[in-house]
């Protein structure tokens, strides 16, 4: 704890004998505790609690409690990252904003979050507090049993939270592991571990997490990247449903399903007699997605004259229906999506230059199966777990010839192809344990060797060839013209390389 500070001459010389009291501290619990007891003596409150989010934000912890006098042992219970059940908490981190109720009513706020005592609590002040790196790391609260205002106290409060946070960060990196933390490293397995509803372990989905964590509050245009079957769509899910938006519509529209027409009236809505057929007015998709978000799947088969139309969506917020010379305002947060390179689409002029870079403020890189290795038989286990649940039998055993086989396959249809794959062996087997024979596995894996460098090029071509023909769903004509080959030379190659209608 806190040394004995000194009776301050006022307020501002109390704030800075804490600060510097803080500053002196080199242990992390010491410097939460004094944190939490700082600010209940500064406002003269009988309760101050200290909740931090962990590196991905997926969990809010209560980390520090100060409550009538004594330092409260540390709770282990946290909060998801949509603090259901929480609103007050809910509000101040998901709006970014300072939060202070006077009259604190229990019957109209929901306060579970503050400690039962004899003494109804009166009032409340919460705020935001932020990193170096000015993002939201976690919440600073004071209560009282009888009512004040709270509201002044707010400036001081956030320096002092900023502070301390800060120097928690700091002893973080500079202070070695408790050895007993060392050794539950090493003899601890590695735990199931999600973010988002998202299943992955591996370092890159973890970089996948941090990314999102930094969007899911802020209403910055995101733009999903990675190749066909990573779960570009689930990663939109994941940030509109744990976002400040997640109690707003989620639409989705996919560019490449529609011809041009339609997807622009289905996209911006149109009034009565627009066109043949126009015999009502329609809102669009846009109208449809106000106040919420708007998944544009494979944005980069969307039209260039649709493109200019988005454009404008996107500086001004504003629609123009069909057939209708107003415009009008709607306010939605855009996510797209794409396996394409767009900046190789910009430079053969397929792609908008501005609409790129008004999309990419934030891109998001999701990993192929094949860079997540570790990733593999937990998403394995998961498919097959909701696979029995689903058929409603009992759960499937793994053989360990199985799991080997999975690993080592290069999954060039990601996991939409692993999700497939496993759903199928479930289905074949009878005898409650997936075998190696039950998954369709090509036998081109990863770790698979050719010993001459003939069957090295033809395995490249072969790969070389699917990733176009997959690119361009399988129209050969399109990926013969992107190759750069006659359509007859390409479907010689295919048919010398083995490669059918299913390995596309």
């Amino acid at each position: 704890m806190l040394a004995q500070v000194p009776q301050p001459l006022n307020y501002a010389e109390g704030l800075l004998l804490r600060l510097a009291g803080l500053a002196q501290v080199n242990n992390p619990n010491n410097l939460l505790g004094g944190l939490v007891e700082a600010a209940a003596e500064l406002t003269g409150s009988a309760l101050s609690q200290l909740y931090l989010l962990d590196s991905t934000h997926t969990r809010l912890t209560l980390t520090a409690e100060w409550l009538n006098g004594l330092q409260q042992p540390q709770a282990a219970d946290s909060l998801p990252s949509d603090y259901d059940g929480e609103q007050l908490l809910q509000y101040c981190l998901c709006q970014n904003r300072v939060l202070s109720l006077n009259e604190l009513d229990n019957s109209l706020h929901q306060t579970e979050f503050l400690p039962a005592t004899q003494q109804p609590w009166r009032s409340l002040l919460c705020l935001p507090i932020v990193d170096k790196q000015q993002h939201v790391s976690g919440l600073l609260l004071c209560a009282s049993h009888h009512t004040q205002d709270l509201q002044g106290f707010s400036d001081s409060l956030s320096l002092l939270g900023n502070f301390g946070v800060n120097q928690l960060q700091l002893m973080h990196r500079l202070l070695p592991p408790p050895p007993s933390e060392v050794q539950q490293q090493v003899q601890v397995e590695p735990v199931r571990t999600s973010g988002y509803g998202l299943i992955g372990n591996s370092q890159s989905m973890r970089d996948v997490y941090q990314l999102i964590g930094k969007v899911l509050h802020n209403p910055v245009s995101v733009l999903l990247t990675g190749e066909t079957g990573t779960g570009k769509e689930l990663v939109a899910h994941a940030i509109h449903n744990c976002g400040s938006r997640r109690s707003m519509n989620f639409v989705v529209q996919n560019c490449a399903s529609l011809p041009e027409h339609l997807l622009e009236s289905e996209l911006f809505g149109y009034r009565k007699g627009a066109f043949t057929g126009a015999d009502r007015d329609h809102k669009g998709l846009f109208d449809a997605a106000d106040n919420g978000t708007l998944f544009l799947d494979e944005i980069g088969d969307m039209p260039l004259s649709l493109q200019a139309k988005l454009l404008r969506v996107l500086q001004e917020g504003e629609v123009r229906p069909l057939g209708c010379n107003d415009t009008h305002k709607v306010d939605v947060r855009i996510i797209a999506a794409t396996h394409y390179d767009l900046q190789n689409q910009v430079e053969k002029g397929l792609f908008r230059e501005d609409l790129f870079y008004r999309l990419s403020h934030f891109p998001i890189e999701l990993p192929p199966l094949r860079e997540r290795n570790e990733d593999i038989l937990l998403l394995a286990r998961h498919f097959g777990e909701n696979t029995c649940e689903f058929l409603q039998r009992g759960p499937c055993r793994w053989s360990e010839e199985a799991l080997t086989a999975l690993v080592q396959y290069s999954f060039p249809g990601n996991v939409r192809q692993l999700k497939g794959l496993v759903e199928r062996a479930v289905l074949l087997c009878e005898d409650d344990e997936l075998l190696p024979e039950h998954f369709n596995l090509n036998r081109e894996t990863a770790s698979d060797t050719a010993t001459n460098l003939r069957e090295r090029m033809a395995k490249v071509e072969r790969n070389f060839l699917l990733d176009s023909l997959r690119r361009n769903r399988g129209n050969q004509s399109k990926a013969a013209r992107e190759l750069g080959l006659p359509r007859r030379t390409l479907l010689y190659r295919m048919e010398r390389l083995g490669i059918s209608p299913d390995d596309i």
